[in-house]
């Protein structure tokens, strides 16, 4: 017979922010104008491309899934910051916990083939431009897609399988803002070993393959970009891919120093500082560096704003007339 789960504890504290009172109501407004400006950005993105024909290549279709994907990866952490924010801690049930916990690790999976995928055809596009039509096909991008999505989708079964199954005997506060594997594999009473050796493994699965393929592309790219005669160009082009590469670093960074090493070492403030970065930051920054940067996204949204404008213009003046045409 398989081991049942002898937990007692059926809801966890989450402590959030609370050794900084004094910078609670500071943090709220800090969080919440990140994450408005977050949703906006995202959904701006996921709105322009689909409506914009000339913006329907493969580069934009993968930023489109990344925008989709930060609209709940972000929203998987952050309203549950806000709210621990107000009320200076936060419950949360044992099932709720662990249902965080999957969506967070499946997102941020995903997120790291998506940005791996999304550097492959970046190098593609700069060192082999004349093939890449026929080697970035519809085809192919719609199964790299779907690939980075169901990957994501089973890398979060394992880890949140493994903590669900651990003992919880009490205490029951979770010193951080969110179910973060960490701080629950030290509030557990029973052996984490095998826990932690599995989930170390599957970060270096995940997160180091993921990244050393992005930096590959991106060494390609640089190497490639030096052999551009003109100046401009190579500075326009080390421009975006430098910024690119600062965000993914940034990302990755954060997250192998996470979760990359065999056991829970970091201090738990550490801990809230650097999940900060890859929950809250890199959400923000990948519209503006991948897409409020590029000219042709910029012309996009211009477009599609002076078209709602003139339907919202027409739809006015219409309105007038019929309420006119009533008083007469």
């Amino acid at each position: 017979m398989e081991p049942q789960n002898t937990s007692t504890v059926t809801n966890f504290q989450l402590l959030g922010f609370q050794k900084l009172l004094e910078w609670q109501t500071l943090l709220f407004v800090i969080f919440l104008l990140i994450y408005c400006l977050t949703i906006t950005g995202n959904v701006i993105i996921i709105t322009v491309v689909s409506q914009d024909q000339r913006l329907h290549s493969p580069m934009y279709m993968f930023l489109q899934h990344l925008s989709f994907l930060e609209v709940w990866y972000t929203s998987t952490t952050v309203p549950l910051l806000l709210a621990n924010l107000l009320s200076w801690g936060q419950a949360i049930s044992f099932s709720a916990c662990m249902a965080q916990l999957y969506f967070f690790v499946f997102l941020g999976a995903t997120e790291c083939f998506l940005l791996a995928v999304m550097a492959y055809d970046r190098y593609l596009a700069i060192c082999s431009p004349l093939r890449y039509p026929f080697l970035m096909h519809r085809e192919l991008c719609t199964r790299l897609v779907a690939v980075s999505w169901w990957t994501g989708i089973g890398t979060g079964f394992l880890p949140s399988l493994m903590i669900s199954r651990l003992d919880f005997c009490g205490p029951n506060e979770i010193n951080h803002f969110f179910c973060d594997l960490p701080p629950l594999m030290q509030l557990s009473c029973s052996s984490v070993y095998i826990t932690e050796v599995t989930i170390f493994i599957l970060s270096i699965a995940v997160l180091c393959i993921c990244f050393f393929l992005t930096l590959g592309s991106y060494v390609f790219i640089m190497s490639s970009v030096l052999r551009i005669p003109s100046t401009s160009g190579r500075r326009k082009t080390f421009s975006t891919c430098g910024s690119h590469l600062a965000v993914v670093t940034v990302y990755y960074g954060t997250m192998i120093s996470m979760y990359v090493h065999p056991s829970p070492h970091l201090l738990p403030e550490v801990n809230k500082i650097i999940s900060v970065f890859y929950t809250v930051v890199t959400p923000l920054l990948n519209p503006v560096i991948y897409s409020l940067r590029n000219k042709d996204f910029k012309e996009a949204v211009r477009k599609v704003m002076r078209r709602k404008c003139g339907i919202y213009g027409v739809r006015a003046k219409g309105s007038s007339f019929i309420s006119g045409s009533r008083s007469l």
